[in-house]
């Protein structure tokens, strides 16, 4: 059993939506929470919510696309603050549309957003883990990495290296004491995805509040969990699980489900929704 207590932990997309949640979450746990965002203003504001819940929060503004000066980035940190213990790779950011309206810029937005910059981050962070014989790694996934989704296409893509990423890096850490672990939530409730693009999520789909991933989260922290898959309640997710073995077998099933679902009729509906001022842009966690 893995405590948080007096550990550090770097938390990317810590300024809005899952973030704050999970940021929350540790203070309770009374950790040392460096928190990574774009936005100085509203990091200030989640480190004064820290301090409020008895941990220590750490505001560093910082736009992780820029992949060319992460080094220095984590320098600054391991000199200035502390080695880390605990990496969450929890920014992400979504961009809904037909795949031939992707734009170049889009793409690479979302690919070096969801996985080149939580890849990056590891490999700087390794060796200092490696030293230091401990570490832990959580990447922030999603559903939409386990079976992808239509109209969001790039985001599937990068959610789905993610985890295939993560499961290549446990096995090659086995043994060690550096674990890697993966959680894959589908819809959230309240914020993020969902709440800002103003369209219901099916409920047949299954919906978690942020309170109910980030206790997951914490879970999998603690104890060392590989993957978890976290949508609504045990018996979705294991109704999720079925799902997804079924989907190895007969892809085209699961197709033929999420249609029934109406989660492809959401993300049109989203792209609809779309104008060139008005980019469904979430850094959090999401479907």
């Amino acid at each position: 059993m893995t405590t948080l207590k007096g550990k550090t932990v770097l938390l990317t997309g810590a300024s809005r939506g899952l973030g704050v949640y999970l940021a929350r979450a540790l203070a309770r746990e009374q950790a040392t929470v460096v928190c990574i965002s774009r936005s100085k203003s509203k990091l200030d504001t989640t480190c004064d919510e820290i301090k409020a819940l008895g941990g220590q929060g750490i505001s560093i503004p910082f736009d992780i696309q820029n992949l060319t000066e992460l080094p220095l980035l984590v320098q600054h940190i391991q000199e200035f603050v502390a080695p880390v213990d605990i990496l969450i790779n929890n920014a992400g950011v979504e961009i809904h549309r037909a795949f031939t309206d992707y734009s170049i810029e889009e793409i690479q937005s979302v690919l070096v957003t969801n996985l080149l910059s939580a890849m990056e981050l590891t490999r700087l962070l390794l060796p200092s883990m490696e030293e230091r014989g401990s570490g832990r790694i959580i990447n922030i996934a999603s559903l939409a990495g386990k079976k992808g989704v239509a109209y969001n296409s790039i985001y599937s893509a990068s959610k789905a290296g993610l985890i295939m990423w993560t499961d290549a890096m446990r096995q090659e850490f086995a043994g060690s004491n550096i674990h890697f672990s993966t959680i894959c939530p589908g819809y959230v409730s309240e914020t993020g995805m969902t709440a800002d693009s103003h369209i219901p999520a099916p409920k047949l789909a299954g919906i978690s509040t942020p309170t109910y991933v980030v206790n997951a989260i914490i879970r999998a922290i603690k104890q060392n969990k590989a993957e978890v898959i976290v949508n609504e309640n045990p018996i979705t997710e294991a109704l999720t699980k079925l799902m997804f073995a079924i989907g190895q077998i007969s892809p085209t099933s699961v197709d033929t489900i999420y249609r029934l679902l109406g989660v492809v009729k959401l993300n049109k509906r989203r792209v609809e929704n779309w104008t060139p001022n008005r980019r469904l842009e979430i850094v959090t966690r999401h479907k």
